[in-house]
């Protein structure tokens, strides 16, 4: 999974797990510049003659191998693997199972604060309907997305108070009060 930097409006594809933090308007003009070939320091000069800036572009491959999953020592990985293979057809995806079956319904309070902010891919404190369809992905790159239905039912399970996303104390009783069934 990647994002768009939209506060950069560069449309920078980064890795979906890597932490973006948004940047201060000194920074932003800076790179802005940075990006034109320009140096703050030396108007007029470009950052490659000032022995600043060298850029090599470098395509990002998911596959490769230093990319772990984001559930890496929280969860097993044979049980991960196990939910994931339980729900690898359309319409399959029963989260009650699926929390049982990879372990995250027996973790500890902290865990499920980590695996929301795993799955709250854009930090925004709530996980919205966007974030939910592409859940399974946060355990294996390569799982498919969930449909429009799974997407639905799963968000009408977890959202409580009806603002239409769900909040971590949400998440956290969705996760332990199911029954596996």
């Amino acid at each position: 999974m990647h994002a768009l930097y939209p506060p950069l409006g560069l449309g920078c594809v980064v890795p979906a797990a890597f932490p973006i933090r948004p940047l201060q308007q000194q920074q932003r003009a800076g790179l802005f510049l940075a990006l034109r070939g320009r140096s703050r320091r030396a108007p007029g000069r470009s950052l490659q003659s000032t022995g600043v800036l060298s850029v090599s572009p470098v395509p990002y491959k998911a596959e490769t191998p230093e990319i772990k999953m984001a559930f890496a020592g929280v969860l097993n990985d044979a049980d991960v693997t196990a939910a994931l293979d339980a729900c690898k057809a359309a319409d399959s995806f029963n989260y009650k199972q699926f929390f049982k079956t990879c372990g995250l319904h027996g973790k500890s309070a902290d865990d499920l604060k980590k695996a929301f902010s795993i799955i709250d891919q854009d930090k925004s404190g709530f996980i919205e309907e966007d974030e939910l369809k592409l859940f399974l992905q946060n355990f294996k790159a390569d799982a498919r997305a969930l449909t429009d239905s799974e997407t639905k039912a799963f968000l009408k399970a977890g959202d409580t108070d009806g603002d239409g996303k769900i909040g971590a104390d949400e998440f956290a009783v969705l996760v332990k009060t199911n029954n596996g069934k």
